[in-house]
């Protein structure tokens, strides 16, 4: 180890900062060397430049910027620490593909030494020839040689190139597929003009309808002024791309942060579900209550509902456009709703009028036929409704401010010892005739008699009470003695198993004092098979010794 120390220390000593080799340095020159570098970090001298011309970082350490003694190019370079070109791999571009179905030039008139004798081909044998077996070889009648085939690269792609699923492909095959889009689009129109005219022929339609249509060919003549809310349209590329939440609004995925809540989708910053589902509160009162209570709620449906009867009613040749002309779209919809629902009545009358069944129909609601109905309906322990509808509850099975017998009260508006009555004339009796100020006084006079009838009673009930109280010390007294009995009882149990766990201990201590061969078979079983008692185990314990008391050596 002295030796390794020793040679370690030579080492650093001759070796300059670019971990070159050079004489031994002396204490000034070791010591303007670190004053150097000290200066260099503190950025007061400049810092060291490498071959190329670059600054070395001074705070690199010594051990990352000093390069091993067999790299070592006899001046300050980082170069060891970069990429060395030798060792960098090079791979083909992604231009360079293999060439399918390409062959060399014109084919030769006469066959040549070397190549198929099938076909004549210098880049295959007989062997490998993919044409089929001639009955006479190009090789003796010299006739439909075949071209040479292009011999394919040796290509060296990188792990994403050998992977890349364009690679190869070529982008003006696509102008194929626009072309033959165009064609079917111009068939279209072509057809259209063609149904057109043959109705206007027919007498169908007006001029002023048809000069209208043909004005209003472009399908998306208002794509190029849509500037809804929340949108943005490209009317070059047909795209309409929603734009980023307002920054000051809270992110869907804030409401809520446990991770068992409502589902977020990032890639289409949507959150179906609502995420205070687990409050039980009614989803108009949130803020916000997920994508699915928005869409189906308000004037969404209805909204929804126009959007498709526009799509429909332009699959039947109606123009209409449900931004430029909402309005008429409006009152399209519902007179198409007004003839719908009048169809369908007459449908049904019909029906009706050839097969009868009206009686059937009338029939009333099953909820009053029944008695019953199916409506779900879940509570909680508490009595709240989780799902479902409460059924609603009478207020009152009785008429109200309705006064009887004179009574200028109600029944339940008086209320004494437990009883209910009439606040009027404080009688207890209900549909009784109203006594007024004489019935409160009768009342009061019959309850202080009452109370001069209870005084005599008051006095059996002492004497009762203090028997009672006498009888119940002692059976407590007896209950104490019993109580001490069982402990002393107990008590006496547990010395005597003290004192078998004493024998037991001193058993096991001879046993193991003896050799192993020479200990009796089946010395070192448990005795018995049954769990200890309370008294075996309290004994354990008391003769337990516990390492951690001050007092075990003492016992």
């Amino acid at each position: 180890p002295i030796k390794t120390c020793v040679l370690y220390y030579v080492f650093e000593m001759t070796t300059t900062n670019s971990g070159t080799f050079g004489q031994k340095l002396s204490r000034d020159d070791w010591r303007k060397k670190k004053e150097l570098e000290e200066a260099r970090k503190a950025g007061t001298a400049p810092a060291e430049v490498d071959e190329e011309g670059r600054d070395i970082n001074p705070h690199i350490p010594q051990y990352i910027a000093q390069a091993p003694w067999y790299v070592s190019t006899g001046r300050p370079t980082l170069k060891h620490q970069r990429p060395q070109e030798e060792h960098v791999k090079t791979f083909d571009s992604l231009t360079d593909w293999y060439k399918r179905g390409i062959k060399k030039g014109p084919a030769a008139t006469k066959f040549r030494k070397g190549a198929c004798e099938n076909c004549g081909s210098m880049t295959h044998k007989k062997k490998d020839c993919l044409e089929r077996p001639r009955r006479i070889g190009a090789k003796f009648n010299n006739k439909d040689i075949k071209p040479d085939e292009v011999v394919q690269p040796d290509l060296s792609l990188s792990f994403d190139g050998k992977r890349d699923r364009w690679n190869g492909y070529n982008p003006d095959e696509h102008q194929t597929i626009i072309e033959e889009y165009s064609k079917l689009e111009l068939a279209k129109r072509h057809l259209k003009d063609e149904k057109l005219q043959a109705e206007l022929a027919s007498g169908q339609l007006s001029e002023e309808t048809v000069n209208k249509t043909e004005e209003d060919k472009d399908d998306d003549k208002y794509a190029d002024e849509v500037d809804m809310p929340g949108t943005k349209f490209d009317s070059k590329t047909r795209i309409t791309v929603r734009n980023l939440r307002i920054r000051e609004d809270t992110a869907k995925y804030l409401y809520n942060l446990d991770p068992n809540s409502a589902f977020y989708d990032s890639k289409t910053r949507s959150m179906r579900e609502n995420p205070f589902s687990h409050m039980n509160k009614d989803p108009s009162e949130l803020e916000y209550a997920g994508d699915n209570f928005v869409r189906h709620t308000g004037d969404a449906r209805e909204f929804a509902k126009s959007q498709m009867f526009a799509w429909e009613a332009v699959e039947h040749e109606t123009d209409i456009h449900p931004q430029a002309e909402p309005t008429q779209l409006t009152l399209m919809h519902r007179e198409f709703q007004n003839k719908k629902d009048g169809f369908k009545k007459d449908l049904q009358q019909s029906i009706l009028d050839k097969y009868g069944g009206k009686e059937h129909l009338e029939i009333p609601a099953k909820e009053l036929l029944l008695a019953q109905t199916e409506h779900y309906v879940e509570y909680s322990r508490l009595g709240n409704v989780i799902k479902g509808q409460e059924k609603a509850v009478a207020k009152s099975r009785y008429e109200e401010n309705v006064f009887i017998n004179n009574h200028t009260s109600v029944w339940g508006s008086y209320w004494e010892d437990g009883q209910w009555g009439y606040a009027c004339c404080h009688s207890f009796i209900k549909g009784s005739y109203c006594t007024g100020e004489s019935g409160k006084l009768a009342r009061k006079t019959s309850r202080v008699s009452r109370l001069d009838i209870n005084k005599d009673d008051d006095e059996t009930d002492e004497e009762r009470i203090r028997e009672f109280k006498m009888a119940s010390k002692k059976a407590k007294t007896d209950l104490k003695n019993d109580q001490e009995d069982d402990e002393k009882e107990r008590e006496r149990k547990v010395r005597k198993a003290m004192k078998r766990e004493k024998e037991r201990e001193n058993e096991i201590e001879e046993i193991m004092k003896l050799d192993e061969k020479k200990r009796p078979y089946n010395s070192m079983k448990a005795e018995g098979g049954t769990m200890p008692t309370e008294e075996e185990m309290e004994a354990y314990y008391r003769r337990k010794r516990r390492k951690d008391d001050p007092m075990s050596e003492f016992l």
